[in-house]
């Protein structure tokens, strides 16, 4: 499984978002959308941006319990 948060730096909700994860014991890849240009103009009023295995499943303000749930259903799947 992966997950990337997609984020830039000096975000407070990004900052939640990874402490969520790491609250979950979760490994994820980190990309700043600042450093490419596509990513910013597709992200960059969504911020943070979770996804697991290509689907985005959450964004905004994160939720622990919606991400312990969208992981339960993708590894039991």
């Amino acid at each position: 499984m992966k997950v990337v948060v997609y984020s830039k730096e000096n975000c407070c909700l990004c900052d939640e978002a990874k402490s969520i994860l790491r609250e979950l014991q979760v490994e994820w890849e980190e990309v700043d959308i600042y450093k490419d240009e596509r990513l910013l103009e597709q992200y960059h009023l969504m911020i943070p941006v979770i996804e697991i295995d290509g689907h985005i499943v959450a964004y905004g303000r994160i939720h622990k319990d919606v991400i312990r749930k969208r992981l339960q259903q993708m590894r039991s799947s």
